[in-house]
C-alpha cells in the first residue's frame, strides 16, 4: 500500500470536490423552486427548474472521483 504526502492531491478529489460544488448548486435551485410553491405560486421558471438537474450530474462526478481514488488505492 502506497502513501502520498499530506500535500500531494489524491486521485479523484478534484472530481469530488467539483461534485459537491456542482451537487450544492443544485440543491440551491431546487429550494429556489419549492419556495414559491408554498407561497401561492403555480409554476417555476424553467432556467430553476432545468438547474434542479445540477444535483445528480453533482453526484455522477463526485462518485466517479471516488472509484478514480479507490482503483488508484489498490494498486
Amino acid at each position: 500500500m502506497t502513501h502520498t504526502a499530506p500535500d500531494q492531491p489524491q486521485p479523484g478529489a478534484g472530481l469530488v470536490r467539483l461534485g459537491a460544488l456542482i451537487f450544492a448548486v443544485g440543491i440551491v435551485a431546487a429550494v429556489a423552486v419549492v419556495v414559491p410553491f408554498f407561497l401561492g405560486r403555480s409554476d417555476a421558471p424553467l432556467p430553476l427548474a432545468l438547474g434542479t438537474m445540477l444535483m445528480p450530474l453533482g453526484l455522477g462526478f463526485a462518485l466517479i472521483g471516488l472509484l478514480r481514488g479507490a482503483r488508484r488505492a489498490r494498486r
